[in-house]
């Protein structure tokens, strides 16, 4: 009936690495890219965005 024992200082440097890592690793994604990948990103957003603005239906005002 005797647990391990653990060390609550390194514990808690351990969640910090880690934690760190995790941040690092999702900044590497979001901004690890080239310029090139960013231009792209950027024209296929504003063709989206286009495309969906042209299905768009107009509502007439009312008077």
């Amino acid at each position: 009936m005797s647990a391990d024992v653990v060390n609550l200082r390194q514990f808690r440097k351990t969640k910090v690495r880690s934690e760190k890592e995790a941040k690092a690793e999702q900044n590497r994604i979001t901004f690890g890219r080239t310029k090139v990948e960013k231009q792209l990103t950027d024209a296929l957003n504003k063709k989206a965005e286009k495309a969906h603005d042209q299905g768009r239906l107009e509502r007439p005002k009312p008077k």
